[in-house]
């Protein structure tokens, strides 16, 4: 048959039978590409995704609510990670890096306000522990020692006769701290009464308090039905001398520079400021504002939240008013964080509990220890957010668990007003 005659399949193979070097050069393509076809030259770096808050909150609120403490997973500090590009020619191959901060190097100043998702790695460096309260080498001088004596005189009445805070007396006023505008959320765990809602009805401070009275038979007076709240740059707060004030919210909040300026006098006279999120956990928007405004008013470098340790006199129960509770208990939703503080002189100045013990005060106790269900003349609870019942959005909440974080409350006010007692009587003659 003549090459005119073929088809051109069986021209193309003709000339593929009769060209050896063709053939050669299609079967190592042919070999090529069946080893090297699937081989990435470029492995890109995936990004995490970027979680947001979706939703409504806890307790009906917009904020971010941590994952509950058995959920919590435990991220690894971040590394660096480098992708090398696979060379195509003999060229000096180029290190492609990307470097993302560690968890575990945080800095205050450097505080990302974003809200981080639930299961985001935390942006908060572990605080380091406190060493206990009466260390070496904490010494006051004579001048603060009666300033800080003359601030706090008033609070304990005598030595009592025995050991313990169980023998003693005590009389004080307690306030609520009323910062930013009405919907700041400082009032989160409370019922206020009037437009300008400064007197307190009932709520987590006044529960707590009336309960330490009741439990005490009043020998810890603490007025509990004279709670209400303070501007935190009034001169008040120098004419009443409370031993603490109480804070606490949901939300994000800036501190202005008066306000500042007084709770720094404040907690220097002797005042404590102890706050407690109504967000259980670490890392809402409250969480880590109080963190960064309380480093304002203690704005030494050498002094960073610290953890209060086993050892602490809070947990001492030779001590502690109710010597069964050594340790921090759970709060909503089972969340155990420690408590923190920032100290001056070695003693609490600032406090903190991230398990929202507030909350759960908004149930009050009877004296039997049941539920508080009474209501007033207008059909209303006297001491009792029903909300908070709600098991969808809270749990932990029990006669039980409400009996125990009740004393620990008590032990941790009653730490507050008797921390300086053992300072100052050290302290260079007065």
């Amino acid at each position: 048959m003549s090459e005119d005659s073929q088809s051109p399949l069986d021209r193309f193979i003709t000339k593929l039978k009769n060209s050896r070097d063709f053939t050669i050069s299609l079967l190592i393509h042919v070999i090529f590409v069946s080893i090297f076809g699937g081989t990435v030259l470029f492995q890109a770096v995936q990004e995490p995704p970027d979680f947001e808050g979706g939703g409504e909150g806890f307790v009906g609120s917009s904020e971010p609510v941590a994952a509950p403490p058995q959920q919590t997973q435990v991220m690894p500090p971040t590394q660096d990670i480098s992708v090398m590009a696979t060379p195509t020619n003999t060229s000096a191959v180029n290190a492609i890096t990307t470097t993302a901060t560690s968890p575990m190097n945080f800095n205050m100043s450097q505080m990302v306000m974003a809200p981080p998702a639930p299961t985001a790695p935390t942006t908060m460096s572990a605080p380091k522990p406190m060493a206990p309260s009466a260390g070496p080498g904490v010494t006051m001088s004579k001048a603060d020692a009666s300033a800080i004596k003359a601030f706090t005189t008033g609070w304990g009445k005598g030595t009592g006769s025995g050991s313990g805070t169980r023998s003693r007396e005590f009389e004080f006023v307690a306030y609520i701290g009323q910062y930013g505008a009405a919907n700041s959320g400082w009032n989160s765990t409370i019922s206020t009464v009037g437009s300008d809602k400064t007197v307190i009805n009932n709520g987590s401070l006044p529960n707590l308090l009336a309960y330490m009275s009741t439990r005490s038979k009043n020998k810890v007076k603490t007025n509990y039905d004279r709670v209400k709240a303070i501007k935190l740059d009034s001169q008040e707060l120098f004419a009443v001398k409370p031993p603490f004030i109480f804070m606490t919210g949901s939300k994000d909040f800036r501190l202005t520079e008066p306000e500042v300026e007084n709770l720094r006098k404040y907690v220097r006279l002797g005042g404590a400021i102890w706050g407690d999120s109504s967000v259980p956990g670490r890392n809402s928007r409250f969480d880590l504002a109080f963190r960064r405004e309380m480093k304002r008013v203690i704005p030494d470098k050498d002094k960073d939240w610290e953890e209060l340790p086993k050892n602490h006199p809070l947990f001492d129960a030779r001590q502690a008013y109710f010597p069964e509770i050594v340790t921090v208990p759970p709060g909503v939703n089972f969340y155990k964080e420690p408590v923190y503080a920032l100290q001056i002189y070695g003693e609490v100045a600032i406090l903190y509990t991230a398990n929202d013990y507030g909350d759960m005060w908004q149930v009050g106790l009877l004296p039997d220890g049941n539920i508080d269900w009474r209501k007033n003349e207008l059909n209303q609870h006297v001491a009792l957010n029903p909300y908070i019942l709600n098991p969808v959005y809270i749990r932990n909440i029990s006669k039980e668990s409400l009996d125990v974080s009740y004393k620990f409350g008590t032990n941790l006010v009653l730490h507050l007003l008797t921390r300086w007692d053992a300072k100052v009587k050290s302290a260079p003659s007065l």
